[in-house]
């Protein structure tokens, strides 16, 4: 059919982001909840701290949460995914070429 476009051309869109109102926090534990429609990701600090009966206890203070649909955690999956492997990879060649002293 003439006219019709080609179905493996990609369209480019330009993306722009406005990081005007964006806050940088920083996490070093995650809690995930989850109901049927979304993901619920708490992000926070685990912090330790000394019980009042001496024992020690983590206090989980959230910082953030993100809601996001499920299409919208694969994406973030695979994203997370392809990240870590990139990294184990530049951590193991920059070990890989540090000399060994024996």
């Amino acid at each position: 059919m003439s006219g019709t476009p080609n179905q493996n051309q990609q369209q480019q869109v330009a993306i722009r982001i406005d990081e005007s109102k964006m806050v940088t926090t920083y996490a070093n534990t995650i809690r995930t909840t989850n109901t049927q429609d979304e993901v619920v990701l708490d992000f926070g600090l685990n912090v330790p701290q000394q019980g009042p009966d001496g024992q020690q206890a983590i206090h989980f203070a959230i910082g953030s949460r993100v809601v996001m649909n499920w299409n919208g955690a694969k994406r973030l999956a695979a994203t997370l995914s392809e990240l870590t492997r990139r990294y184990d990879q530049a951590v193991a060649e920059a070990q890989s070429s540090v000399p060994r002293i024996q």
